[in-house]
Order: C-alpha cells, then structure tokens, then sequence
C-alpha cells in the first residue's frame, strides 16, 4: 500500500494550514490500527486537506491512496474513507455559472480534477456494496449515486441488493441513494418513483416503508399517497412498537431504574452542547467530537435514523405547510419521548421558515415544559424563545417551568459571560411580568447576563420594577476597559424602560467612557438619553458639547433634538452628517433627519441627491426620510418599492414606512406588493441552511405592517 506516496513532492504543495508535507502522515494515519490515530488522521484530513469541502493540489494527489484505502480489507473504518472520497469528488459546478472570477479558476480546475479523478474509480463501490464491513456498504450507495458514470447500473444494483441486505441502517441507505439518483438524472425518476412507491407497499418493515416516503418527498412529492399524515403516524406507532422501540409509555410517567435517562450536557443559548466541556477522556478532535455527540444523541432510540427520514420528508413536503404541522401535532402526543424531541426541533425549523396556523402545535410544544425528561423541556424552551408572540399559548408553561427552575434563570458558560436561560428570555419576549423576579435575580449576580437589557426592553412598563436596580448597577460599573461589556445591558435596560430618571447615572458613564470601546459606550448611553426625552434635560450641556465630537455626533445631535427639540443647533451637525465618506454615518444622518420631520424640510435636495446612491440600504433610509421631512410619498414610493424587490432583508424597514404614510390606495403597486407578500407562505427572511434568531419575529412584523399599510391606520409623518 502507499507505493509512490514518498515520490511526490508535498512540500510544493499547500493545504489550508500551509504546506502539505503533513499529508502522508494523515493518509498512513488512516490504516493505522489505533483507533484514536485513525480519528485525528480522518480530522485532519477533513480539517486541512478538504477545509470546508476546498479542493487542493494536495487533496488531488491523494485521492489514488484513498482508494487504496477503501479496498483494503485489512484497514478500519473504511466506511469514512468512502464518504471522504464522495466528498471529494461529489462537488457539482453550476453550469449556469458562466462567469467564474479570476481567483476562482484554479479552484474550479480543482474540483473538476477531483470530479473527474473520483469517478474514473468509482466502479470500485460496486464492489463495496456487498463488502464485509457495515460501514462500508453503508458508505457506498450514496458514492454510487453521487460518483458514477451509468445511473441505469445503479439503480439496478441498488434495487438487486435491497433483498439481500441484512443491515436496517444499510437498506435505507440503499433507498436513499436511489432518490439521489433520480434528483441528479431526471429522465430515471419515473423509474424510481415506481420502485420507491412499490417499497411502500403495507407488507414492507416500517423503517424500510418511512425511507420510501422520505425519497418520494424528496424526489417527487406528487407521487405520495394523498393521506401521508396518516399514513407516516401510523408508521412511527408501529416503530414504536417493533422489538426494539420505545414502547407506549405514558408520558408524564418519571423513568425508573436503569431506563432513567441521564441529563443532557450544557448548551448554549441556539440549544447546541458546549463542546468546550468535553470530558477529559473524550477524543480531542471534532470529528471525534460529532461522533460522540450522534451517539449522545441516538443512544435509548429504537429507530435513531428515524429522525433524519422525518427530516427529509419534511423537507420534500416543502410547502404544504397543513401536513406538516399536522404529522409534528402527531409526534408531539406519542409516549415516546424521543419522537415528541425531534417533534419539537423540526417544530421550529417549520414556523422558522414558512407561515401558518401554529396555535395548536404551539401549545403542545409549550406542553413540553413540563416533561421531566431534561432534554425535551430543554428543546421546547429553546423554541419558544425564537417565537415572540408566537408563543403566547404557552405563557402559563412558560411560567410555571420559570418558578420550577430558578437554577435555570442564568446560563454560565465556559467562556463568555453569562446569558439568560431561554424560559426567561421566552416569557420577557411575551411581555409578561411573571419574567421580573428572575431578571430581577439576574441583576443581583455578580456579572449581569449580557441580555438583560434585550429582555427589559421588551417587557416594556411591565420591568419598571427593575429600574432602581438597573440605575444602581449602572452608578456601580468602574469606567475602565471592560466598562462597556458591564454597563452596555444596563444601558439597553434603561433606554427601553426609557427610565429619565436615571439620567445622573447615564451621564457619569458618557462624561468617563475609557478609551477602549469608549465610542461604542458613547453612543449607548446617548441612545438612553435619547429614549428619556425631556426627562434627560439636564443633559442638554453635555449633549451640546458632543455635537463635534468626531463618532458620536450623530448620536448626539439625535438625542438633543429627542430632549430639548432644538432644530438650529442639530440641523447643522445632521446635514453634515449626510456628506461623510461613510454609508453607515451617512444612513444614521438621514434617519435622524427624518426624526425632524418638517423642521428639516430644508435638506430635501440633499436627500433626494442620494436616491441613486450604489448603497441599496442609503438610497431607502434617504427616500424615507425625504418622505418624512417633505411629506410627499411619490418619489420616495417608487425607490422603495423597487428596493422590496430586490432585497428582501430591507422589507420590514420599508413596510414601515408605508405603513406610517398609509392608507395604500387599493389599485396602487404598493398595495399590489403589499398583497403579494401576505398571500406568500414563505417567510421573506427563511435560508436554506441558516437562520437568524429574530428571523420569525421579523417576519411576523413584516405580516403586520403590511396589513396595517392595507388598512390605511398608520400614524402618518413624524412631522
């Protein structure tokens, strides 16, 4: 094995971490026969020689021992080497990309070499398919289907093998790489929507039945049987009940003996376990790591692949967003916790991206709390806190898990300071004044949670209990290099509360902000002085003084003009503001200008100049504010409207704006724009592959504005 591995000159070559000459190391690594060498090989070849699924010389080059590898009975783990080659290899160029930049010709080369090289081996896995090891037949249906040059011979072997498969996990395998066939070869999917609806014939195992499901969602929706709720329920019950599965238990029953399930480790605040609280015999790599959590994960389940076939026909179902919720509705009433767990994480990846009718399966996601399984209440907290108001059904759960569980008010983390417990951030985000007394304990602790403040904000006159709290810790924060991670949750409590009386303390912290991060703890405490208004007066020398300051005259001049309204002493600062080299300063000038409203009629030429600014997002701030300073909508519409279309992320922001000038008239294009938005089910700000915390919450608003802009109820110009 290997000959020729010392004849190529890896020191020429690089990988991610510079030269490649570590390369022969990692790929000997891989035959080693310790078990941990062979993991910190398979790491770092993931790590350095296909970093994030780059292609490099070096990748190239070893991809001749790869295979070597892959066929050698004598090596373990083959299994990962087969999927390291499919990753390699699988990477599929857009052919409707015609325009390839410059510095990415050389990696595009690359990965039509891998391509290419991969696929000329790949009649190997035709072998593999039937080899000893389980891991490797594992592996090689979904490198057949990705890498191999005839389809036809795939997808017959796929189908010969199934019968003879002993392993569940490896038949499913087997199925889903038939649906990978027909996603990459169109013209063969009718003859895999055939095979796949034979599988789901009544007499068939239900994992095997499920899986077939699965790729028929994937691969053609339209070819699944029109009562599939009922008919996936029924199959998760007889999963339940098959030798093996979780059996009908009743779910507020507490374990006993052994089958009590040990409590999950920390995680952070998105619900992911803090990997920097490994056990000090856990493998140091993280592919090791993501192998221990997976068992972590499927380690009681009767069907852990059970989960990743919901998955994928929730992801295949797309759209149809009634049978969604009403499968997840299903799995949150089973007795098997396990199936109500992954109900409630595919619950928020459902509400998260598409919209709907949510009360009913919100409620039983708030039903959750009360689980004592600690990893169930867990997940549904988790959830409901990116829900806002979404999650109104479950206050009282909410609540009641909040006096349950005061040790979980705060979340200390192994690095990073300390965080709110997500049942406090979901009640505060409610508005509901049952949240106080544990905000109120968090501002006790000798380190305030960085998202006090966010919380406070939010529960609006319900935290002003909290006040004389907020104000003493504020007057208590030493003004030195860490002054702004100490003071900055204070401030953001104190502006939402809009607490005026707290402006000696306010001042104390603008008058002695340290140099580092001293501009940043400016702006926050302007912004609180700002939120007080006229209650902040005795400010207004300080705030004069700051008007040229350099980085925090904007700030400012917005927050005199909130307290004391003097129009000759801001309208200077602002209108300079709009001629920075920065967008960011330039966009801040013309929102606060916009504040003037009327007053500032005066810079509507300079406004309407930035109309056709290359910056998208100054071209909306300047046509908003045109509106409010001119009070005519006409060309400050028209900017808008084509804004929307072309960037959805500036929708809330313009909604805004329409529906303050309303009422839309009924023929216009903004109300055509506006209707188009309310009929879509997806949400404007869903990814694929990524989410934001606030994106739901966003999006709600964006729903909301657009009814109100519809209505005509909008508060009409600032003026």
């Amino acid at each position: 094995m290997f000959s020729g591995i010392d004849e190529v000159d890896w020191a020429s070559m690089e990988h991610a971490y510079g030269p490649a000459d570590d390369v022969p190391v990692l790929l000997r690594g891989l035959a080693s026969a310790d078990p941990a060498e062979r993991e910190s090989a398979l790491d770092g070849m993931y790590g350095a020689v296909h970093h994030q699924g780059d292609v490099y010389a070096c990748t190239l080059a070893c991809i001749p021992f790869l295979f070597e590898l892959a066929v050698d009975p004598d090596v373990q783990d083959r299994g990962s080497v087969v999927e390291l080659l499919t990753s390699i290899g699988g990477f599929d160029l857009d052919e409707d990309d015609d325009e390839i930049d410059e510095d990415e010709i050389e990696g595009a080369a690359n990965y039509a070499m891998a391509a290419a090289a991969v696929t000329a081996g790949a009649g190997v896995f035709f072998e593999l398919i039937a080899d000893e090891d389980p891991g490797v037949r594992l592996a090689a249906p979904l490198a057949l289907a990705t890498l191999h040059r005839h389809p036809v011979r795939v997808l017959d072997l796929l189908r010969e093998r199934l019968p003879a498969e002993p392993d569940e996990e490896v038949r499913l395998a087997l199925v889903e790489a038939a649906g990978r066939v027909a996603l990459r070869h169109r013209p063969l999917a009718g003859r895999v929507v055939e095979w796949l609806t034979l599988l789901v014939d009544r007499e068939r195992a239900p994992g095997l039945r499920l899986a077939a499901l699965a790729q028929l969602a994937r691969c053609c929706p339209d070819a699944l049987p029109r009562d599939v709720v009922p008919v996936v329920s029924g199959l998760l019950r007889e999963l339940r009940t098959a030798p093996g599965g979780a059996p009908d238990a009743d779910p507020d029953t507490e374990p006993e003996g052994d089958a009590e399930v040990e409590p999950e480790p920390e995680t952070d605040p998105v619900g992911c376990p803090d990997l920097s609280r490994a056990e000090p015999g856990a493998a140091p790599t993280l592919v090791g790591q993501l192998r221990a959590l997976s068992a972590q994960d499927s380690a009681g389940r009767g069907a852990p692949w059970a989960a990743d076939l919901l998955r994928t026909l929730h992801v295949g179902l797309d759209d149809r967003v009634g049978d969604r919720t009403a499968l997840l509705v299903d799995q949150l009433r089973s007795p098997d916790r396990w199936q109500r767990i992954d109900a409630v994480r595919m619950s928020g990846g459902l509400i998260r991206a598409w919209r709907g009718s949510y009360g009913e399966l919100v409620a039983l996601v708030g039903d959750q709390l009360a689980d004592p399984e600690p990893r169930l209440a867990e997940a549904a907290s988790h959830v409901l806190e990116e829900l806002f108001s979404l999650a109104a059904p479950t206050a009282d759960a909410l609540a009641a898990r909040l006096a349950a569980d005061p040790g979980g008010w705060v979340k200390e983390w192994a690095s990073g300071p300390p965080g709110l417990g997500s049942t406090v951030k979901a009640l505060s985000r409610l508005g509901d004044a049952r949240a106080v007394p544990a905000l109120a304990a968090a501002l006790e602790l000798p380190e305030v949670p960085h998202d006090v403040g966010f919380a406070v904000a939010h529960l609006g006159r319900a935290a002003c209990p909290l006040a004389a709290a907020l104000r003493r810790r504020l007057a208590g924060v030493p003004l030195d290099e860490g002054a702004y991670d100490r003071a900055s949750p204070l401030l953001a409590g104190l502006t939402g509360l809009r607490a005026g009386e707290a402006t000696p303390e306010v001042l104390r912290v603008l008058r002695g902000a340290p140099e580092y991060r001293g501009e940043w703890l400016r702006t926050a405490a302007l912004r609180a002085l700002g939120s007080f208004g006229p209650a902040a007066r005795e400010a207004v020398p300080e705030l004069r003084a700051m008007l040229r300051r350099p980085g925090t005259a904007t700030e400012a001049a917005e927050a005199l003009w909130a307290v004391a309204g003097d129009r000759d002493a801001v309208l200077p600062v602002l209108t300079e503001g709009l001629g920075s080299d920065q967008v960011h300063d330039r966009r801040a000038a013309a929102a606060a200008l916009g504040a003037l409203g009327r007053q500032a009629a005066v810079v509507a030429p300079r406004l309407r100049g930035l109309l056709a600014h290359d910056e998208l997002w100054l071209r909306v701030d300047a046509a908003i504010a045109l509106w409010e300073v001119t009070g005519r909508p006409e060309e400050s519409t028209e900017v808008l409207l084509t804004a929307w279309e072309r960037n959805r992320h500036v929708r809330v922001r313009v909604a805004e704006c329409l529906a303050r000038m309303g009422p839309v008239g009924p023929a216009s294009t903004a109300a055509q724009v506006l209707r188009a938005e309310l009929s879509s089910v997806r949400r404007h700000n869903a990814l694929d592959g990524g989410y934001g915390s606030h994106d739901t919450y966003e999006d709600e608003k964006l729903l909301a504005l657009c009814r109100q802009a519809l209505r005509g109820t909008g508060k009409g110009s600032t003026a």
